[in-house]
């Protein structure tokens, strides 16, 4: 999904589970960490096309690969 596509479903505030550095089925352990948030900013494409969103507890822009949205209020 691309950033546009992105920001015309999930408006700033949306509830989301992050993961920064790894995902859970990429099986490095040491780099797994889980952080259950809301997007900061609208998604944004990088230079070479990556699109990325800032959440609240992170400081950097996070690739949206990174990103779950959390549905059905869960």
């Amino acid at each position: 999904m691309n950033a546009d596509e992105f920001n015309a479903l999930h408006p700033v505030g949306t509830p989301v589970v992050a993961y920064p550095l790894t995902r859970p089925e990429d099986e490095t352990p040491e780099f797994f960490e889980r952080l259950e948030t809301i997007t900061r900013t609208p998604a944004r494409e990088l230079g070479d096309g990556t699109p990325v969103i800032e959440v609240e507890g992170y400081a950097a822009g996070m690739p949206l690969a990174h990103v779950d949205v959390v549905t059905g209020g869960a």
